[in-house]
């Protein structure tokens, strides 16, 4: 399975007075994300004294934490303790999140249109220039090994709402891009773009060099509120939650499009509990297992 750069050794950090940055490798890995999700759901379980807040990572995490009241050294050891009692997560909560999408949608397409000189390859669009690069001969080819199994929320942050979707399947299945050349100063809400092995569907409207390759119906971040799904978290995204992109055309678009502005949508959420061991142990059973249960439930 996914075997990033793992470390010999966890190294434990000092960020300042108030930080520790525990990273266990320098590369996305599935285990170890898995593994550091578990730590830090623990970690806000305890309730460790000092301790304000902790962000998990792709292969990292970050704690803040009081000086005054906790000595960081003191704050290792007890981290320490902790990643020897939890060599593998057993049990994750986590929420399958259907993600409808019009892929080679004409919002992007002007987008990339206008900044084309910073672009790989202007004379074709986003999507197409993933197909190629990725050895794909037709757009519904593509869409189809894009949409066929879930992607992994491994970590939320950069800009509010924003979530690293990692497609869960073998390394040398994963779809790859680089990065535009130059990045755009502008990229539309809601579009959904790939660089390196990341997905990722943008909250805001803002610069940006991911490759675009189609929008999303619903938003994955609402600071007003008013979707019933997103009252009083503001954002979609858990580290830890798989998002299951689903094609859609135009008058499915529009339809939730309506119901959005209308603030009656109502995302598909099934809430389910991941085992990271038999995942490892035979991905492919697995997601067939969880998607059956989802199925009925």
């Amino acid at each position: 399975m996914e075997q990033g750069g793992a470390m010999s050794e966890t190294r434990y950090d000092y960020g300042g007075d108030e930080y520790l940055l525990v990273v266990f490798s320098e590369a996305m890995d599935l285990a170890i994300n898995f593994k550091l999700l578990s730590i830090c759901r623990e970690i806000e379980r305890r309730h460790l004294p000092g301790v304000i807040e902790v962000c998990p990572a792709n292969a990292s995490y970050l704690v803040h934490f009081r000086p005054e009241e906790t000595h960081p050294d003191a704050l290792i050891r007890t981290l320490k303790d902790l990643e020897r009692g939890i060599q593998s997560a057993e049990t994750l909560t986590s929420r399958l999140v259907d993600i409808p999408v019009l892929f080679d949608d004409p919002w992007t397409q002007e987008c990339a249109k206008r900044f084309a000189d910073r672009h790989q390859d202007p004379s074709v669009s986003n999507l197409e220039y993933l197909m190629r690069v990725n050895g794909y001969s037709s757009k519904e080819e593509f869409i189809t090994a894009y949409c066929d199994r879930p992607y992994w929320i491994s970590m939320v942050g950069f800009v509010p709402g924003t979530a690293w979707c990692y497609r869960m399947c073998p390394p040398e299945q994963a779809i790859q891009a680089p990065k535009y050349i130059r990045p755009r100063t502008d990229t539309p809400e809601r579009a959904v773009a790939h660089a390196g092995v990341f997905l990722c569907i943008y909250p805001v409207q803002g610069p940006g060099g991911y490759q675009m390759i189609g929008m999303s119906a619903v938003p994955v971040y609402d600071p007003e509120e008013r979707l019933p799904d997103l009252q009083g978290r503001y954002i979609l995204a858990n580290a830890g939650d798989r998002w299951q992109f689903r094609p859609i055309d135009m008058d499915e678009y529009n339809d939730i499009r309506a119901q959005v502005e209308a603030g009656s949508y109502r995302y598909r959420i099934i809430e389910q509990d991941f085992r990271p061991g038999e995942y490892m142990r035979d991905p492919e059973s697995y997601l067939k297992h969880l998607q059956e249960e989802a199925a009925h439930a």
